[in-house]
């Protein structure tokens, strides 16, 4: 018996593409893959966008784009983050393109110059003349889940600065900003998040049209009734106030099941129940309605249980929830399938 298992359904990435195809209308979708596919596997789900019209692929390091390399082949692959000179000697041996935001242009590479519009991070105060080895420019939104104001601002000053460069392909909106800003389309959008059916929002993903993509399962490892006044877990943090069943779930934190996910709703046995005491490194506790066998499926994420509504109790945002789920065999049994 499992622990737990985590399924990728590629189905829903190849939908989720379509949907943010659809957004652009005749801009390029770039499909981030970063962080191993934001934890749903990088090569699978890039393959599964290209198979349905992305034109490229977005790492965060050369290594991720490397090995991206070897799975895909020759697909086009931009690597967003920083590199060392080794790093780059590397990409230039492998065909890798680079997004450049401070120092020299490195020869024989494929470059995206990125300016810095208002994130503050990585990027370019001035965009220098375009040189030979020089492809695209970009950018990159700091606020566009929550700012309008500001995310137009970055839109009219990436166009202004751009503008006499028009002939380079142009690329600045992520998943929100392919969703809200039709300013912001250019020639290409890098999407991530919501490639993978995760609002970018922190809402329903379907409102946006989008269908989460990775489903987490576990199932009951003990059924134990507590009276008045006993407790589970670490702390006594829960205390039954009259005779209660709980479940014990063989997942924790270790897992990526967090610790400050205590009161947030799962589902067993398809009903909502919420996470009560205390989550250890190996197992928590939810609260049951009644009596209910050992093994009964506990549903930590899909089939109505979202990822957005874990992220709100623990006070966080989905993507670091889903970025960390263990995948590692000792721990979790991983599968991809078609829908």
């Amino acid at each position: 018996m499992s622990r737990s298992d985590v399924t990728v359904d590629l189905g829903a990435i190849r939908r989720n593409a379509r949907r943010l195809l659809r957004a652009l209308e005749g801009a390029e979708l770039w499909a981030v893959v970063k962080a191993d596919g934001y934890g749903h596997g990088a090569a699978d789900a890039g393959a599964a966008a290209l198979g349905v019209g992305a034109t490229a692929l977005c790492v965060a390091t050369v290594p991720e784009g490397l090995v991206l390399r070897r799975a895909l082949g020759s697909v086009r692959v931009l690597v967003m983050g920083p590199a060392s000179s080794l790093e780059i000697t590397e990409a230039r041996e492998a065909g890798l393109e680079l997004a450049i935001g401070d120092g020299e242009v490195p020869e024989g590479v494929r470059v995206h110059l990125k300016l810095d519009t208002g994130m503050g991070r990585w990027g370019l105060a001035e965009l220098p003349a375009p040189g030979r080895e020089v492809v695209g420019l970009m950018s990159h939104f700091a606020s566009a889940d929550c700012d309008a104001a500001f995310t137009e601002q970055q839109v009219a000053r990436f166009r202004a600065a751009t503008d006499a460069h028009s002939h380079l392909t142009r690329h600045l909106a992520n998943s929100a900003g392919a969703l809200r800003y039709p300013s912001a389309r250019f020639d290409a959008a890098r999407c991530g998040i919501a490639l993978y059916g995760i609002s970018p929002f922190g809402t329903d993903p379907a409102e946006d049209g989008l269908e989460p993509a990775l489903r987490w399962n576990s199932q009951l490892a003990q059924v134990r009734r507590l009276e008045p006044g006993e407790s589970t877990g670490y702390g006594r943090r829960f205390l039954a106030e009259r005779p209660t069943w709980i479940g014990i779930v063989p997942v924790g934190y270790a897992d990526g099941f967090r610790r400050d996910l205590t009161g947030t709703e799962i589902r067993v046995a398809g009903e909502p129940r919420r996470v009560v005491g205390t989550i250890s490194m190996d197992a928590f506790a939810v609260e049951l309605d009644r009596e209910l066998p050992v093994g009964t499926p506990v549903t930590l994420l899909g089939h109505g249980v979202l990822a957005e509504a874990h992220a709100r109790v623990a006070g966080t945002i989905a993507y670091e929830l889903v970025t960390g789920i263990s995948r590692t065999p000792e721990r979790t049994r991983c599968a991809i399938v078609e829908s």
